[in-house]
């Protein structure tokens, strides 16, 4: 699949079924991460590969929704602070590489059948109790990933114009 064909296929999954994932295609995720530009190429992220049998109760701890954990898997996403790059100005770009591997967790998906869903509106507390998380992740975002039982919705986006300036 072409990569703006699966940019365009790609929407938020609010509805799993539990048919198995595949590990090639789970594999195939994995390594799409692992591919994802960071700055100074310093790799300072963690993926986080969640089983959801038989811990969903525990897991919407975490994000309280259902569907988060009809997925076979949850992916989540995290930034080593002490090891990732800052700016000069101080500005600290680990959550910037986290999320840029997670948009490749998430293309990724996309082009081989599988559904996600971005989650940042995550209890944190929760996030670090139920996972385990010591104080050198932080935890940025989460996606189910499984087989899709809903179908995409109409989207709207604005225009270019409104988007881009030219400089």
């Amino acid at each position: 699949m072409e990569v703006l064909e699966a940019i365009k296929q790609r929407y938020s999954v609010r509805g799993y079924k539990s048919d198995p994932v595949e590990e090639n295609k789970l594999q195939y995720i994995l390594e799409a991460a692992q591919l994802a530009p960071t700055c100074v190429n310093l790799q300072a992220f963690r993926i986080l590969v969640i089983p959801t049998e038989g811990r969903q109760e525990e897991l919407k701890r975490i994000y309280n929704r259902d569907w988060f954990v009809e997925a076979p898997y949850i992916i989540g996403v995290c930034a080593l602070p002490e090891k990732s790059w800052v700016r000069r100005d101080g500005r600290y770009y680990g959550d910037v590489d986290a999320a840029i591997v997670m948009d490749h967790i998430i293309l990724a998906a996309t082009s081989v059948g599988l559904g996600s869903c971005w989650v940042a509106a995550f209890k944190a507390d929760a996030a670090k109790e139920v996972l385990e998380l010591d104080d050198t992740m932080e935890l940025i975002a989460l996606t189910p990933i499984g087989y899709a039982n809903t179908e995409a919705p109409e989207r709207k986006r604005k225009p270019l114009e409104e988007l881009v300036l030219y400089k």
